[in-house]
């Protein structure tokens, strides 16, 4: 029987799901992609502005079995 806390994969119902991260390769990342509220606004040469916004870091789980990956905005990160 699964734990309470422990996921389950919605794609197929599989449990044992594998934490990850997406990584961000931009030029100006920080090895990792962060999730924030609202559209998307876009400032000079098309770049998202994000000054001042609130981000949350992306954590990815990874289905052993289907392979489906379920991403969550886990954890607050300061601007």
């Amino acid at each position: 029987m699964n734990a309470p806390d422990q996921p389950k994969c919605t794609q197929c119902g599989a449990t044992g799901l594998e934490s990850g991260f997406i990584e961000d390769t931009g030029k100006v990342a920080k090895g990792y992609a962060r999730w924030i509220p609202g559209a998307v606004e876009k400032g000079f040469m098309g770049a998202a502005k994000v000054s001042g916004k609130p981000r949350w870091e992306v954590e990815a789980l990874r289905c052993p079995s289907c392979a489906h990956l379920e991403l969550f905005a886990s954890e607050r990160v300061s601007p």
